[in-house]
């Protein structure tokens, strides 16, 4: 907040809404419901004041969040979008909390685990140890009661250790119906994977290689369009954010090989493999066992991190042990996999924003007087505005909601005039909703993505007249292309381009696809063996180049899903790329291959227009 005011916001939201729309901060998921005060405490001792500040937050969450115990226990009716009253419960899904956090929430003290009964010692062991149940931690309270008063701080504290609790004596979740700290401390991408990336195992590479020669590599790698070029390097590099921590994690492999042993290197990469996989929308039973795969790669290779020397401690002393709570953490993920569904849903990303437009933007258009009550009116005053702009949409895109649907296609269209028009659309799900009203209202949020799938099909259909030809959007199955109206370069000899670009096999190179079109006008075949000469005849000479292309793909697990499109650029040399600017890109040369279900098998890797 502003004016020298802290506060612990408190966030909630819906588990039982689609991922995909919960996970986009523009729709206003989660809701501010408390601002939990950051006290300072003046008692002499620090451990007191700890367990002080841990004892009040557990009061003010549990005084917050009392209804919902109570309609987690008996139930409560609420209506649904359609106006239907429905018997509803409210369990606890999940806490989307960083490592400190969830300690404090699941009473234990520091350096043992959340989630399992697991102490420091125990955090770098290759299995999984027993969960921490609710019952577990009650029990062990109400023994501590049982032989201290709570309130007695010293004694009890000192008492609490035996246990390795925080000293909170009534946790807020003691009489929530089916809370299970093991459960609702859901791993969090953000602080778990990607900040536990940068604080160790970036580090480990730093030291590894060297810091002059891992700057020197992260240097001289191709800028991409997109993605942060650290041109300095990154050993020095301080205040870092979640996004340079992904576009690292992009590099880090390529980076370092070469540079540390084999099994170092394959230690690193089991992590980076237990990442991504973990980041899938969609987690079958198969995907949990590629996860728990590659964290067991990495426990088997860890030792080669110790031998490098890269673990080290205070004043740069070599560490020979595991003592990583996030390390712990990472044990656990495909149980609560199992259990919660996929963990990218649960990550703080979202919540951080909401963090900037729930409470600091509201704060800072206040008169820094009361902030509490200025914040909840200008919260008020927005979602107000929001589901006006919501109405007034679904009203003008003549929307209609009904439990009949079509699964197929997500969406019905009722013709009642008989006259060939859209009278009423019928939707669903939020994000047909959505996808509807959007290009009617101006709502608050990004920019929608741009299907360019779409955008092929009108143009092939004519629906756009004027259109240049030939079209400068095009579609097949899987890819979609975007050029913008005009090339960047306009009227240039084949032999010209050739020059400027490098390519000394343009010419038999378009000779060659030219003869397989015309062999097979169905099929546009690339790569495979040259077989025009250098200088063989064109039925043309003159060629228009385009230095830029849009790309979009599909979703691997919702076909129906358009992703955002990516810029591949492919420059000449000039004063500021003297080398010129070439993103790499995977090209599938099989017809009879189709991705990303076919894997890398038919795919070909070029790094530049050279082929080097």
């Amino acid at each position: 907040m502003t004016g020298n005011r802290q506060a612990h916001p408190l966030l909630i939201s819906l588990a039982n809404l689609d991922m995909d729309f919960r996970m986009k901060g523009s729709h206003h998921a989660f809701l501010l419901i408390a601002l939990l005060p950051v006290p300072k405490f003046i008692h002499p001792t620090e451990a007191i004041r700890g367990v002080l500040w841990n004892r009040l937050i557990h009061e003010c969450i549990d005084y917050v969040v009392e209804p919902l115990k109570k309609a987690a226990s008996i139930g409560i009716m609420m209506s649904d979008p359609l106006g239907s009253l429905r018997y509803c419960f409210t369990p606890l899904v999940s806490c989307i909390v960083d490592t400190p956090e969830s300690a404090v929430y699941a009473c234990v003290a520091g350096k043992t685990s959340s989630v399992t009964m697991a102490n420091y010692k125990q955090f770098g062991d290759s299995f999984q140890h027993e969960p921490r149940t609710a019952s577990t931690t009650l029990a062990q309270i109400q023994a501590l009661e049982s032989k201290i008063d709570p309130w007695n701080l010293p004694a009890y504290i000192e008492e609490a250790k035996a246990f390795r609790l925080n000293g909170v004596h009534r946790p807020f979740w003691r009489d929530w119906p089916l809370a299970q700290p093991s459960l609702f401390l859901t791993p969090e991408a953000l602080h778990h994977w990607h900040k536990m990336f940068w604080d160790h195992d970036a580090k480990w590479c730093i030291r590894a290689v060297g810091k002059q020669e891992i700057d020197f590599r992260f240097s001289v790698l191709q800028p991409h369009i997109g993605l942060r070029h650290f041109k300095e390097g990154i050993s020095a590099l301080k205040r870092v954010t979640g996004r340079e921590h992904r576009d690292i994690q992009r590099y880090i492999i390529g980076v370092i090989a070469g540079a540390v042993p084999k099994k170092f290197l394959a230690a690193v990469r089991a992590l980076m493999d237990f990442r991504y996989l973990c980041q899938a929308q969609e987690i079958d039973e198969d995907g949990c066992n590629r996860i728990l795969a590659a964290l067991h790669e990495f426990h088997t290779y860890k030792q080669a991190v110790i031998e490098a020397g890269a673990r080290v401690g205070k004043k740069n002393k070599p560490i020979n042990n595991w003592h990583i709570p996030k390390l712990e953490f990472l044990q656990s993920v495909v149980p609560n996999i199992r259990a919660n569904g996929a963990p990218i849903q649960w990550s703080a990303d979202v919540t951080e924003r909401a963090h900037i437009t729930q409470i600091k933007n509201p704060a800072r258009s206040s008169n820094n007087q009361e902030y509490e009550n200025q914040i909840c009116r200008n919260l008020d005053r927005a979602d107000k505005c929001r589901r006006f702009d919501l109405a007034t949409s679904v009203r003008d895109a003549r929307v209609n909601f009904r439990e009949a649907w079509d699964v197929t296609d997500g969406c019905e269209v009722d013709d009642d005039n008989n006259d060939g028009g859209t009278d009423t659309q019928y939707i669903n799900s939020t994000s047909s909703l959505l996808s509807h009203i959007q290009p009617v209202a101006n709502l608050s949020g990004p920019v929608r993505v741009t299907d360019y799938f779409s955008e092929a099909q009108r143009l092939h259909e004519g629906a756009v007249p004027n259109a240049p030809h030939p079209c400068r959007t095009f579609a097949n199955v899987h890819t979609a292309f975007h050029l913008t109206r005009d090339p960047s370069f306009k009227q240039m000899t084949i032999d010209a381009v050739a020059q400027m670009f490098g390519l000394p096999d343009l010419r038999p190179a378009l000779a060659d696809f030219l003869q397989r079109l015309t062999e097979n006008p169905t099929v546009h075949v690339m790569g495979g063996c040259q077989r025009a000469l250098s200088g063989c005849s064109l039925p043309f000479e003159m060629l228009q180049v385009w230095s830029t292309v849009r790309i979009q793909s599909k979703a691997y697990h919702n076909w129906n899903e358009v992703l955002p499109p990516q810029t591949v650029s492919a420059a000449p040399c000039s004063e500021s790329w003297p080398l010129g600017r070439y993103d790499g890109v995977l090209v599938n040369t099989d017809p009879d291959m189709h991705w990303p279900w076919s894997g890398l098998k038919g795919e070909h890797c070029s790094l530049d227009p050279k082929n080097t």
